[in-house]
């Protein structure tokens, strides 16, 4: 389950405004330390061969909104695609992965041209900006195995980067706990519900969204200047 699933609701922006202003109210009241910080990190040692074509690197970080909403920000990324990772397509769909029970995990299936952007570079922002990976089975105020911090590896150059990557930072000790992200090896992807593809971009006044998300957009264009682009690439966009 979440604590934030009043915040987090498909449906409660259509309460009214009433509702909206009263939960940005409590939204802003709460906490600062409710927000994920970034942390400067050094980009990976090892990263992957260059290839032609495009590729695929499948995250898991917390509530997808905001890991989309930072990779579609991401010079070189094609498209980014909220949906569930982990699980079984039968048990694909939001009030399910809701439970904790599935084996899903909300991930961003991140699409990319590797001559413009690298999957150690991609991993360099996962780890900065997009969420913390310190936090076992919750990102912020979200609870449940469907919050885990994960990667999906495609195949052994990824899964040897990303173990790579993880041992380097820790061994840095960067941050103040333990890097708890599991490696998984991928077994499908299934794209979320419509009302969640674009959630960040197309409602920034959303109260999860500026509390917990809007930082990570500025972090990511702070930090990482020379990846970043000011118009997102859109799941609407690439689907017209």
């Amino acid at each position: 389950m979440t604590s934030s699933r009043s915040l987090r609701s498909p449906f409660a922006w259509l309460a009214g405004a009433a509702l909206v202003a009263a939960l940005a109210f409590a939204a802003w009241q709460r906490p600062a330390v409710a927000a994920e910080d970034a942390v400067v990190i050094p980009p990976p040692v090892l990263d992957e061969k260059p290839v032609a074509g495009v590729e695929k690197a499948v995250f898991a970080g917390g509530c997808f909104w905001g890991v989309q909403g930072v990779f579609q920000h991401v010079k070189g990324v094609t498209n980014a695609v909220s949906g569930y990772s982990g699980g079984d397509k039968d048990t694909a769909h939001y009030e399910m992965v809701g439970t904790s029970t599935t084996g899903h995990a909300e991930s961003v299936e991140v699409t990319y041209d590797p001559s413009e952007v690298t999957y150690g570079q991609l991993l360099h922002v996962f780890f900065s900006v997009a969420h913390n990976p310190t936090e076992l089975n919750y990102q912020g105020p979200d609870q449940g195995t469907q919050y885990r911090s994960a990667i999906f590896f495609a195949n052994d150059e990824q899964k040897k980067v990303a173990e790579g990557y993880i041992a380097q930072l820790g061994k840095a000790k960067l941050f103040p706990e333990p890097i708890v992200t599991t490696l998984e090896p991928f077994k499908g992807f299934y794209p979320a519900e419509d009302y969640h593809q674009d959630f960040l971009t197309l409602n920034p006044t959303y109260p999860y969204i500026v509390y917990n998300d809007l930082p990570k957009i500025e972090n990511l264009k702070r930090l990482f200047p020379a990846l970043y682009r000011e118009k997102p690439v859109l799941v609407a966009e690439a689907k017209s």
